[in-house]
């Protein structure tokens, strides 16, 4: 397997540190091993000094995504293995994500079960994310948040630009991989619960979660949001021409406008699929 680099992005994650970065060092001997220190007030720094892990610092809190980014640019390794600093992922799966890599997959997410999630709205947000993501990219996803993945690295920073800075890394990833063409792995993985106060913000991140998914998916599939809309209004419009029709007798104004907007919408997302097709390079 080529040379890997662990990268961990944290913030104020002392207290999960002190006991998984001699696990990691145990686990996967020989590996780099960086972590992204994002405005820590803690003793981060001091950790990392005393197991001789390299920590790169951010001056300000720049989020998630940033520490991703700069962990991934620094990296020596030929595959990155990201994993979160709280405690919850466990660095004894980190050989079967590589074991993935090894039968050909450029990347491989660790799936985390129910009994992982910390509550039932999160699980049920989660559900609904992997379902709208897997019908944009035609691929079942089963884990579209998971913050723990294996990748090579030279796929992995063709995206880079593409990265938001806070907590929906995962999210853009994912769908960049599919729609690239670069095959995608799942292993099943049970999740501990995170060690001290986490930094998510359930309705702020859920919502840019799910405007990450509808972005993605009109940069690489316009059709797949443009054709829904332009059906419904159709439908909308004929349904109501056909009622105007058969009780009034007439066609109105308001059936024009949604049928004449269902064609607009359409021929919308016909030209962005075309303008897609060839801007994107594979």
């Amino acid at each position: 397997m080529p040379p890997s680099t662990l990268i961990l992005p944290a913030r104020n994650e002392a207290a999960s540190l002190v006991t998984l970065l001699p696990r990691l060092q145990k686990t996967c001997p020989g590996a780099e091993i960086l972590v992204i220190d994002d405005g820590s007030a803690d003793n981060t720094a001091t950790l990392c000094a005393e197991y001789g892990v390299q920590r790169l610092t951010h001056p300000y809190t720049m989020g998630n995504g940033a520490a991703i980014k700069t962990g991934a640019r620094q990296a020596q390794g030929e595959v990155l293995v990201f994993l979160d600093a709280d405690g919850q992922h466990d660095p004894a799966d980190i050989p079967r994500l590589l074991a993935k890599l090894e039968e050909g997959y450029d990347m491989a997410v660790g799936a985390r079960d129910n009994n992982s999630q910390a509550s039932l709205g999160r699980n049920l947000a989660n559900r609904v994310y992997n379902w709208i993501a897997s019908w944009m990219t035609n691929h079942r996803i089963t884990d579209l948040t998971s913050g723990f993945r294996a990748v090579r690295a030279d796929q992995f920073r063709e995206f880079l630009y593409l990265l938001p800075n806070g907590f929906s890394y995962p999210t853009t990833i994912t769908m960049a991989f599919f729609r690239a063409g670069y095959p995608v792995a799942y292993v099943p993985i049970t999740a501990a619960r995170r060690q001290g106060k986490s930094h998510l913000k359930p309705l702020q991140d859920g919502v840019r979660f799910l405007l990450i998914i509808f972005k993605i998916g009109t940069l690489y599939s316009p059709l797949k949001i443009f054709f829904p809309i332009s059906l419904f209004l159709f439908l909308a419009g004929l349904g109501y021409y056909l009622y105007t029709f058969f009780s009034v007798g007439r066609f109105t104004n308001m059936s024009a406008l949604l049928l004449s907007t269902s064609v607009l919408i359409f021929a919308l997302g016909l030209l962005s699929e075309q303008i897609t097709n060839l801007i994107y390079k594979p």
